[in-house]
């Protein structure tokens, strides 16, 4: 019989990506209002994987993903998804979206990302919100997975992975010597 324990804390990431930067600039303390104060941030990082978005918010895109300093209860990842999607629709300009902001959080095993879209390998967690498992840790680092969207595959996304993921190992120890 499996005991029941409590899961560990993960560590908050937001991926925004926007055709303006200066959208960035104008929303980041509303995201530090959502998710606290900012530990990692990545350079400026080309969107160049899909067209899917160009319709609606133009080209080229551009992102940047956010670690935040607070560790949190997994179960919070859909009311974090709930807030961004609001925070997205406060930018709307002409009925079209200006910035995408998808949360997710990581853990030693795995990268999460929130959704509001059901698919197979998507797990329910509540509130229409979705947990898509994105990325598996290994003994080798990330493992994309057949579903894993290619941005999330490249090696600048997992190497910045990489380090939040080594600062999200010592936030857990020292969270757990206390």
């Amino acid at each position: 019989m499996s005991t029941p324990k409590a899961p560990d804390p993960a560590k908050l990431l937001i991926s925004v990506f926007m055709k303006e930067q200066q959208v960035f600039e104008d929303i980041f303390d509303r995201l530090e209002q959502i998710a606290g104060p900012c530990d990692i941030i990545s350079k400026w990082l080309d969107f160049d994987f899909t067209d899917y978005y160009y319709k609606e918010m133009g080209s080229p895109l551009y992102r940047r993903l956010i670690a935040f300093k607070p560790l949190i209860d997994q179960d919070m990842l859909a009311d974090i998804k709930l807030a961004t999607n609001d925070l997205e629709k406060s930018c709307l300009s002409g009925g079209n979206r200006q910035v995408n902001i998808d949360p997710g959080y990581l853990l030693a095993s795995r990268f999460v990302l929130a959704t509001g879209k059901e698919y197979s390998h998507r797990i329910y967690i509540g509130k229409n919100i979705y947990a898509d498992l994105t990325l598996m840790y290994t003994k080798q680092g990330f493992k994309t997975l057949e579903w894993t969207y290619p941005d999330y595959a490249s090696d600048a996304v997992t190497g910045f992975l990489e380090k939040v993921r080594n600062k999200y190992l010592l936030d857990l120890k020292e969270r757990k010597d206390k």
